[in-house]
């Protein structure tokens, strides 16, 4: 079987592939960058049809993290670590922690220069199980001393974000009254449409799970079979579950006017960014949205400030979306080659200060 989707470019300081010993997993460890520090990303648990999409998603994810990182202006560079389940393959108790230990010491191998959360697919609890391991682990469950489900802080940036996105399109970040679509009900996309549907939202959702639906009912929001979603009209589309949702027929389909929402690689194609851009739909870089969880993170593992200094710094996302937009239309390029100008910015001067110290 040969793999679905192309591999990326290898850019990456330093990549593990193992089997797990424990659990008979293909394990993968990407270090993208650790130019701005040591590299901060989570670990996703997924079903992919052959080992090397996995592989190819934690490069991507990876060299995500790099950006997201530089560019919510973290000390860490980018690292993502992915299981991959094959096709129909569900664990038991006793292999996921075997899976989990397996992860561990992988993480061991890359000597502290990455350090993992839990991701798609993972808990804090899983989190704890690596930490028998390593201690190059954060967001270990409250009920221990950790940071705890970084979900919260994620759905705050991404909140805050789509403020700042409504505000550039209608003139007023306030979102009642708006018409905001949901494409995904996990986590953060739940805590977003909660909090949407509470400050009077018009909201339209789906999820893969037709059991989210109920939720879709106690909120009084449409729901629509998944893949119907982007053919709704809205004033902003979230894209909140799965990467590549945004492929050039979706793009083309789209009635919104603009996008923002936390998943990870939104656009199937990264020239998607220009395409949207000749529709006259906002873009919102998905890796500046959906910071919140890896800056409460970080910051909680370094200690640095209290959890309410935190809080407000993950606030702050929504004027690096005002920011980028504001870089964008002063250029003349995409908000999502705005965005990466910014990372591109911390990261060169980060190399330049590790140049002039050796």
């Amino acid at each position: 079987m040969s793999h679905t989707l192309p591999l990326p470019d290898f850019t990456h300081e330093r990549v593990e592939v193992i089997t797990g010993p424990r659990s008979g997993l293909f394990l993968a460890v990407a270090l993208h960058s650790s130019v701005l520090g040591p590299a901060l990303g989570g670990a996703r648990l997924w079903t992919y049809p052959h080992w090397s999409d996995a592989l190819g998603d934690a490069l991507r994810l990876s060299a995500a993290m790099t950006l997201k990182n530089a560019a919510a202006g973290l000390d860490a560079g980018g690292g993502k670590s992915v299981i991959c389940l094959p096709p129909g393959t569900t664990l038991d108790a006793d292999r996921r922690r075997a899976a989990f230990l397996d992860l561990g010491d992988a993480v061991e191998s890359i000597g502290g220069q990455y350090r993992t959360a839990e991701d798609v697919g993972s808990t804090t609890g899983d989190m704890l199980v690596v930490s028998e391991r390593t201690a190059h682990v954060v967001g270990l469950p409250d009920s221990v001393g950790g940071s705890g489900e970084p979900a919260g802080p994620t759905s705050l940036g991404v909140y805050e974000s789509l403020r700042a996105t409504m505000e550039r399109v209608t003139g007023s970040p306030d979102v009642a009254g708006r018409r905001i679509t949901i494409s995904g009900l996990g986590q953060v996309g739940s805590r977003l449409a909660v909090r949407l549907s509470v400050e009077g939202a018009e909201l339209t959702v789906t999820d893969a799970n037709p059991a989210k639906r109920d939720l879709a009912a106690e909120l009084g929001a449409a729901w629509v079979p998944p893949g119907e979603e982007h053919l709704v009209t809205a004033d902003v589309f979230v894209p909140a579950g799965i990467g590549g949702i945004l492929t050039d027929e979706v793009i083309d389909a789209l009635e919104t006017r603009a996008v923002c929402g936390p998943a990870n690689n939104p656009l199937a194609r990264r020239d998607g960014a220009l395409r949207l851009a000749e529709r006259g739909i906002l873009y919102a870089p998905d890796f500046v949205v959906n910071a919140g969880g890896v800056i409460y993170l970080d910051l909680e593992a370094k200690q640095l400030g209290t959890r309410a200094e935190t809080m407000e710094r993950v606030s702050q996302i929504g004027d690096t979306v005002r920011r980028v937009f504001d870089e964008a239309e002063s250029h003349g390029v995409t908000p999502l080659a705005a965005a990466e100008e910014l990372a591109a910015e911390r990261l060169r001067k980060g190399r330049r200060q590790a140049s002039s110290a050796v």
